[in-house]
């Protein structure tokens, strides 16, 4: 008969926030628990035999989840890289703006470009 040891012991890790949620939602998907897939994952690594076909397609898929999660944390930071440098560069007398572009970027018409109303007109 074999002993069932007690799982008194915590494994802290840092990942993105998105790649949490990613990984949450596939275990939850597969109708497992986070840490029954990590204990799953770490068995194998303690092991050290080849993993079956079902482990290996796990791996895969925490790989592409991973792979997934950090690519839609990128980009958003590359599909405006320079947003605020260029309100940053506006602002200090970079590039002078014609009245009519003013009048377009001060939605609250209080006489200045706050970056929030920069944004905006960047995202219509």
């Amino acid at each position: 008969m074999t002993v069932k040891l007690k799982k008194s012991e915590t494994l802290e890790i840092r990942l993105p926030y998105p790649t949490k949620l990613a990984f949450m939602a596939r275990c939850r998907g597969e109708g497992r628990s986070a840490s029954e897939a990590v204990r799953r994952f770490i068995d194998g690594e303690i092991d050290g035999e080849k993993a079956s076909r079902a482990h290996r397609g796990d791996r895969l898929i925490l790989g592409v989840l991973a792979a997934a999660a950090m690519g839609a944390v990128a980009l958003p930071s590359l599909a405006h890289p320079s947003l605020r440098a260029e309100f940053d560069r506006l602002t200090q007398g970079g590039d002078a703006l014609t009245a009519a572009d003013f009048q377009r970027l001060d939605t609250n018409h209080d006489g200045k470009i706050s970056y929030a109303e920069f944004r905006a007109a960047q995202e219509r």
